[in-house]
């Protein structure tokens, strides 16, 4: 695709997915009394609006390995976070969920009104081990209500290339509640970056590994496990992004 068209494609899809956070915030919203598979439905709609337009405007597509891996049972997963893309192909790729956010979050006007509404699990990040006590506890809580818990291990948007030591609350969680923990790799932060407009032509894969085993194992050993398979497959992703000719 031409610079000048992607450039164009990609800051209208910018402008189209801001106020549709808006427009569809308040439609979950409006649904809170017929329950929240009501608010789901909309969410749902919403995710397969923007992934459609993500496609029409800016040529960028995706592609999905190991769905037979997802457990039927709500377990954890721990996803990688390197661009905006993964939050809403979640809605696609999970059964009904719920997010380890930053508090902060829940505070943005519609965004955050809606999400509050969604039973997420708001941690203030510089609480330490408290905000780990926090993730377990409430963790169990949404696990036993049939929800999947959704966990970014490194805790913020990481540059492609990049990594650290990835967060134990999420393993923790998932050991002591008995549950799968399910880890998934992919590789939007090469075509949609963490900042910026443009968003490269191509196909964005997502990889879903297979469910690491939790009962009785230290929680440290199964948080390693993760990090190395999902780090190990993303470096070893196709990058097949078309470039921009002149």
């Amino acid at each position: 695709m031409k610079p000048l068209r992607q450039w164009l494609g990609s800051i209208t899809y910018t402008v189209a997915l801001f106020f549709s956070v808006m427009i569809y915030s308040v439609v979950v919203i409006l649904l809170t009394p017929f329950g929240r598979k009501a608010m789901w439905v909309a969410i749902l709609s919403w995710a397969g609006l923007v992934l459609w337009l993500l496609k029409r405007l800016c040529g960028l597509a995706l592609k999905f390995e190991g769905l037979e891996n997802l457990p039927d049972q709500p377990s954890v997963a721990l996803i990688k976070h390197s661009s905006a893309l993964e939050t809403i192909v979640g809605f696609r790729l999970f059964p009904q969920h719920t997010w380890v956010l930053k508090r902060e979050l829940i505070w943005a006007p519609f965004l955050g009104w809606a999400l509050a509404l969604l039973s997420p699990i708001a941690i203030n990040r510089s609480a330490g081990g408290s905000a780990v006590d926090q993730v377990v506890s409430q963790g169990k809580q949404r696990l036993a209500a049939g929800l999947w818990v959704v966990i970014f291990p490194e805790g913020t948007r990481m540059p492609v290339g990049e990594t650290r030591r990835y967060g134990v609350s999420g393993a923790l969680l998932a050991s002591e509640s008995g549950c799968p923990l399910v880890p998934v790799a992919h590789n939007a932060g090469s075509y949609w970056p963490r900042r910026g407009w443009l968003k490269r032509p191509g196909t964005v894969h997502f990889v879903i590994g297979a469910p690491i085993p939790t009962a009785g194992r230290d929680p440290r050993e199964i948080n390693a496990e993760a990090q190395a398979w999902i780090e190990s497959t993303i470096a070893a992703m196709p990058n097949d992004g078309a470039p921009l000719q002149r």
